[in-house]
């Protein structure tokens, strides 16, 4: 979602100098609750995906999500309608597309994302994410990305093992002497607004005194 929204401490002050001002960054904090949570999946996804298919042109690739629509209206037609139909298609993505930006971007859009100093790789992943405690509740909340340092670390491993290896993580970054960052649930969700607030501060006071 390219200029709408200014993150981090570094692009707000650029965009800032440049008088860059696709929209009003001051009150992305607040605009963020209309055009990201409910529209990311149901509406840029979806073009985002078919046109990068078209543009590249993998047909094959096309055809297999153009079965997908037309099994799920053939599907749920004769039971909603056509009209209900698109709208059920589009209730669910709304409440994906909610749930998918909160877990992803509590661990990820508060972090240290602006230009990369060098660091070795372990490291820059500690940098680039956090954790949230773990509950029950958190564990099936987020389907397990709370544990989302182990998640980079470990890509390939399946999520729900994440808390074996956690302890281990921990001790060596204790060890290193490098950060391991952990948060309660709610502070990590309330920390994604008051990042968007703060770079956006920066990129007014840039905007119009730099």
């Amino acid at each position: 979602m390219l200029h709408v929204f200014v993150l981090g401490e570094w692009q707000p002050v650029e965009y800032g100098k440049k008088k860059l001002k696709y929209l009003p960054y001051n009150h992305q904090h607040e605009y963020f609750f209309l055009v990201g949570p409910p529209l990311l999946i149901p509406l840029y996804f979806q073009y985002q995906i078919i046109m990068s298919m078209i543009v590249h042109k993998h047909w094959v690739d096309l055809a297999w999500a153009i079965s997908y629509y037309a099994r799920f209206f053939v599907t749920y037609i004769p039971f909603y309608g056509v009209l209900g139909a698109i709208l059920f298609l589009n209730f669910i993505r709304f409440l994906e597309s909610h749930w998918f930006v909160w877990v992803t971007q509590m661990n990820h859009i508060v972090m240290d994302i602006d230009r990369e100093p060098y660091r070795d790789w372990f490291s820059t992943q500690l940098a680039a994410t956090c954790n949230v405690e773990q509950s029950f509740f958190n564990d099936w909340f987020s389907g397990h990305l709370n544990f989302q340092i182990e998640h980079h670390l470990f890509p390939t491993m399946p999520r729900h093992n994440f808390h074996k290896v956690a302890p281990l993580v921990r001790s060596l970054c204790a060890k290193h002497g490098i950060p391991y960052q952990e948060k309660p649930l709610l502070r990590a969700l309330q920390d994604i607004i008051r990042s968007l607030k703060k770079s956006g501060e920066l990129w007014l006071d840039a905007y119009l005194h730099k």
